[in-house]
């Protein structure tokens, strides 16, 4: 063969690149000039062969094209459907709770949710908990709502079993507080964006939203009656009076009459706009309309009115929220342990007690725990305890239900914790989880009825 020489670089500059030269013996015998023409022969069909080669590549897959190409094939590689998308929050889901429970009693009643029973011991005493982890990315089918006990009145109590049985719930717990005399819940309810009561105390509320997050805060209310060149602000709707001097709107929610007016007070009917009827006492509410009863020199300017609205807004926070519903106090906030029993006047609940709590992580997890207690098999916690297991649980935000007797556990058709009294009291409202269902009639003929 011929030998090459050492190649060297040379000094000069061609076009912006390095000219590379080699140094060949200048006199060649007939037979070492006819191997030096062979191998640049083959020299030369070799770098023509790789040249074809890689262009036929460059056509025939991306990943060997330019940079711009490679990037444009990759997007549409990874454009995931809807439901690949789900599957793939599933399976991630399924592996770290898998994990974040491991060795405690769990089940998986749905997909997207799992049911954890669990024994934690404080002081040497034993505590009972039921948990329930739901990831709504992780099934689009889940839905999660609170529940009154009866559609048309708010004066209605149920056990959790026939308010769970009525919406064929996979999940229910017990709601927030209520008047245990008639059942008309203490404190926010919005189910379905319509606003049954409003706040006490302002205390805090979670809201469930139109795209399955979640969000909490103080769930002040701004209520104010409007009519030309008057605008009159109510205090709350649907609620008992906490003062004399507060003006309230009532809905046909609430029961065929208003309670009575305060002294020096009065009852106006509204409909279609117009006061319908008026007095100093209790005033019947009118289908289709609503009454406000408060102080009479307040409301006397709306007797001459017309085209008499009412406008109810929540903080920014509830936005987007469909649902909302009230408890107290806070548990966790922003994700540090955050228990304000004296703002919002909790101060009589602080013991060892059965609990309920909901909260949400940092990744849209919902979080509900019932807490057995005033048993010896398993004392209840203080609001501060519950307060360190949800923080414990992975909450970003959560906080206190009713609690006591209410506090109540259903799951996929039974009671999962123990309750103080069999099946739990009887309660105003609840949380429930269901898994929707597509309609009959969007299932093509020939199909199977299996989604």
């Amino acid at each position: 063969m011929f030998p090459l020489k050492t190649a060297f670089i040379s000094p000069h500059f061609e076009g912006g690149a390095v000219a590379l030269r080699l140094k060949l013996p200048l006199r060649l015998s007939p037979r070492l000039a006819k191997e030096a023409v062979s191998i640049l022969l083959a020299i030369l069909g070799i770098t023509v062969t790789s040249g074809v080669c890689y262009l036929t590549l460059c056509q025939a897959h991306p990943i060997f094209a330019s940079e711009e190409a490679y990037i444009s094939f990759r997007s549409k590689a990874e454009i995931l459907s809807k439901e690949e998308i789900e599957q793939r929050e599933l399976e991630d889901w399924t592996a770290k709770t898998n994990h974040k429970y491991k060795g405690l009693l769990t089940s998986r009643p749905a997909k997207g949710i799992v049911h954890v029973k669990m024994t934690k011991w404080i002081n040497n005493r034993p505590v009972k908990i039921n948990v329930v982890e739901i990831s709504p990315k992780s099934n689009s089918k889940l839905q999660i709502k609170p529940k009154t006990a009866a559609d048309t009145v708010l004066n209605r109590k149920a056990t959790i079993r026939n308010i769970a049985r009525a919406e064929n719930s996979i999940v229910a717990i017990n709601g927030g507080y209520f008047k245990p005399q008639t059942g008309v819940p203490l404190g926010t309810l919005v189910v379905d964006k319509n606003v049954l009561t409003g706040p006490i105390y302002n205390r805090v509320a979670l809201g469930i939203n139109s795209d399955n997050s979640f969000s909490m805060d103080k769930s002040n209310i701004d209520i104010t009656l409007r009519a030309k060149k008057l605008e009159i602000k109510a205090d709350n709707i649907n609620q008992p009076r906490m003062l004399s001097t507060y003006t309230l709107v009532y809905t046909e929610k609430w029961g065929k009459m208003t309670p009575p007016a305060p002294k020096y007070g009065m009852s106006v009917a509204i409909k279609d706009g117009k006061i319908v009827a008026q007095n100093y006492g209790s005033i019947e509410i009118p289908n289709g309309g609503f009454a406000v009863v408060g102080p009479k020199q307040k409301l006397e300017p709306l007797l001459s009115a017309k085209n008499i609205k009412i406008d109810i807004n929540f903080p920014e926070t509830f936005e987007k929220s469909e649902h909302i519903i009230g408890g107290g106090p806070y548990l966790v906030k922003n994700g540090q342990m955050y228990v304000d029993i004296k703002e919002q006047r909790f101060g009589a609940i602080n013991g060892k007690n059965p609990r309920t709590a909901i909260g949400y992580t940092e990744n849209n997890e919902l979080i509900i725990v019932t807490v057995d207690g005033r048993e010896e098999a398993s004392v209840g916690m203080t609001l501060w305890e519950i307060s360190r297991l949800m923080k414990d649980l992975g909450c970003k935000y959560a906080m206190n239900l009713d609690g006591g007797g209410s506090s109540v556990m259903y799951v996929n058709g039974k009671i999962t914790n123990t309750p103080a009294y069999k099946e739990g009291i009887a309660i105003s409202n609840a949380i429930v989880v269901n898994e929707i269902q597509p309609e009959p009639d969007t299932i093509a003929a020939g199909e199977s009825g299996t989604i």
